[in-house]
């Protein structure tokens, strides 16, 4: 992204693109049918996103190339209506995405799904690979005071001293997996309260970074591909989170025969640019972009954002959207009119 300019339209036309993907999900909510819900989202996001005036490449997104047709990883796209002279002229972007995230959510008519995305300039998100990582996500009060390797006690202690805080006052939000067994014992034996989530732990994140959410912390293994985005909303609201990718069975708590062979798993990520299998990761390592947007709208209700809603002439969306360099976070609440004249707009 060359300029402020550039970057503060590209938000919005990343706004558009989440909208649309969130809408056309939000039509299939309740229906039961995960798999139509995130095609018609993939569908939406893709053809948006291939009208904004960019050369977009995908580094996070549905697959690879020969288990997704669109929004697969390593896919350019962008600036469909213009001309290649004028493509020429168009900033170079990697993007993350994910159409909808809490496809189980969303079929089940559940709340926290959300169409969500993060962009950066070329080489500004980690091309992360589709398997398991180990993440603890804080807000800006807390930075710099967690560490992943650190016993859960331990850093519950940091972030209550940094939040002026009891432990006892503090609400973890983990997913609700198996995995998460001894994590939950230890959260509780310290004394801390804990929001157990079905789906939906990037949103969550996002939620543990925002005062007023009642969330404090992240904790727990999710996908890699969301630690990168919720990396990108770190960003943009001072946040850390800080992560370790996962692929023992045991950790995981499942049979090996679920799960890749380790060498495969270890080259995958070598042909990633992946060399350090232990690393940890911070912030920085994940999202180490200098200009970076990120964009969700609402699917169904959340902590953060009100899911989307339909009447007669229209429907609303409720967004956000965040940029590094701006420091801006706009909450954009839209009325997307259909129909003539006499459409009546509700509010």
């Amino acid at each position: 992204m060359k300029n402020l300019k550039a970057e503060r339209e590209l938000a919005f036309d990343f706004l558009r693109v989440c909208e649309a993907a969130a809408i056309e999900s939000a039509r299939t909510m309740g229906q039961g049918d995960r798999e139509h819900s995130d095609h018609v989202a993939v569908e939406a996001m893709r053809k948006v996103m291939d009208s904004v005036p960019m050369r977009g490449r995908i580094v996070i997104g549905e697959g690879e190339r020969d288990e997704a047709p669109m929004l697969y990883i390593g896919e350019e796209l962008g600036g469909g209506d213009y001309s290649d002279e004028t493509r020429a002229e168009f900033p170079e972007i990697d993007i993350a995405v994910d159409p909808l995230e809490g496809t189980n959510l969303c079929a089940l008519g559940a709340n926290n799904a959300i169409a969500v995305l993060a962009a950066a300039e070329r080489g500004g998100l980690l091309n992360a690979p589709d398997i398991y990582m180990d993440k603890i996500v804080v807000g800006p009060s807390c930075r710099g005071v967690i560490d992943i390797e650190a016993p859960v006690k331990q850093n519950l202690k940091a972030i209550a001293r940094s939040l002026n805080r009891d432990i006892e006052d503090l609400t973890v939000i983990c997913l609700d997996r198996s995995r998460h067994k001894q994590l939950i014992s230890e959260v509780r034996e310290a004394g801390a309260r804990i929001r157990l989530i079905s789906d939906g732990d990037l949103s969550a994140g996002i939620s543990a970074a925002v005062a007023g959410t009642n969330i404090h912390a992240l904790m727990g293994i999710g996908g890699a591909p969301e630690g990168v985005i919720t990396a990108a909303a770190m960003k943009c609201l001072n946040g850390e989170i800080q992560a370790k990718l996962v692929f023992d069975p045991e950790k995981l708590g499942v049979d090996k025969s679920k799960v890749p062979p380790a060498e495969e798993v270890m080259e995958r990520l070598q042909s990633m640019g992946i060399k350090d299998a232990d690393k940890i990761y911070d912030t920085n390592d994940l999202a180490p972009g200098k200009k970076i947007i990120f964009a969700a709208t609402g699917v169904t209700d959340g902590a953060l954002l009100r899911g989307v809603r339909f009447f007669g002439a229209g429907k609303r969306t409720h967004s956000v959207v965040m940029t590094t360099d701006t420091k801006n976070i706009r909450f954009v609440d839209t009325v997307h009119v259909e129909g003539g004249p006499d459409a009546v707009i509700r509010f």
